[in-house]
């Protein structure tokens, strides 16, 4: 009996490591803003249900033991209740990557997204199926949709700055969801004509083949600058330089595109923390590279790491 006991226990620590899942995810839901007489724990079972939805599901074929799980986090704020049981809100992403050899974890991602229309009745399942990907009512299934895109586009990015070019597999998927979407105009954030920062195009510049560059910055970023930081310092912030300065080419002959902005808003901090200990003339090369990456925090990059 006691043999026994002991294989159960045996294979379901194997079964647990074989099934790890992916990410390691935290939804919270926040309707504070909303003011009605609507049961506010609908908003608590929606939470539950999106965290289930987003770490027990398997979103690769790859296994992950637990310390390899993406860190992520969701915040969904309700804005507006534009019908019973249709909702209108903004979802705030991040993630991140540990870095090799110390407990720091690199931003891979900070984003908010505006374009959050869906429809969610109190225990309804969360479902995501490829071949469907809004299912039959495309309110009830954006929901799903939008957050399967951000979790392919989370897997990619981490997947990216591991090997060149990784993530793509993932991007692909992303770009399904993308292709999939239903033509209505109370769904937006999925078309090329819904705005210049939105999923459509964050994804086209991912798996565009013109915009290549940008996985190499990536994963020369990580991989020969971050994940070196803690052995060899002084090269590791000169070859995260470097991989700035390929960026830097890369955005004076693509001005203005969306992949840029989505790299740039998750580094800020990290990047005046680097280049803040580089010497004067790589300051100054680097405050005169991000000013220009990065409008919105160039009064930061002047001030904090001259």
């Amino acid at each position: 009996m006691f043999k026994r006991v002991i294989v159960l226990f045996f294979l379901v620590l194997v079964s647990t490591f074989i099934e790890a899942q992916e990410l390691q995810g935290k939804v919270t839901v926040n309707a504070g803003r909303i003011n009605s007489t609507v049961d506010k724990k609908v908003f608590v079972t929606l939470q539950n249900q999106l965290n289930n939805f987003l770490n027990n599901r398997r979103w690769t074929n790859d296994v992950f033991k637990q310390n390899e799980k993406i860190a992520c986090s969701f915040l969904l704020n309700i804005e507006s209740i534009v019908e019973t049981n249709v909702y209108k809100g903004t979802l705030i992403v991040q993630a991140a990557r540990p870095i090799y050899g110390s407990s720091y974890q690199s931003p891979l991602i900070n984003y908010q997204d505006a374009d959050i229309a869906f429809k969610y009745v109190e225990f309804q399942p969360i479902e995501f199926n490829e071949n469907n990907v809004h299912g039959t009512d495309p309110l009830i299934g954006n929901l799903s949709a939008i957050f399967a895109y951000y979790a392919y586009t989370i897997i990619g990015l981490d997947y990216d700055s591991f090997s060149p070019k990784g993530g793509d597999q993932m991007f692909q998927k992303a770009l399904n969801i993308i292709n999939n979407s239903p033509e209505s105009s109370n769904i937006v954030g999925w078309k090329l004509f819904d705005g210049l920062r939105n999923r459509y195009w964050f994804n086209e510049n991912l798996v565009n083949n013109k915009y290549n560059v940008i996985h190499d910055v990536f994963y020369s970023y990580y991989r020969n600058g971050m994940d070196s930081l803690y052995v060899k310092d002084v090269a590791a912030r000169n070859n995260v330089l470097k991989s700035i300065t390929r960026l830097h080419t890369f955005n004076q002959e693509n001005s203005g595109t969306a992949i840029l902005q989505f790299f740039m808003q998750s580094k800020t901090n990290e990047l005046i923390g680097l280049f803040k200990n580089l010497k004067a003339e790589d300051k100054a090369k680097a405050i005169t590279m991000l000013t220009t990456l990065d409008v919105s925090n160039a009064p930061r990059y002047k001030d904090e790491i001259k």
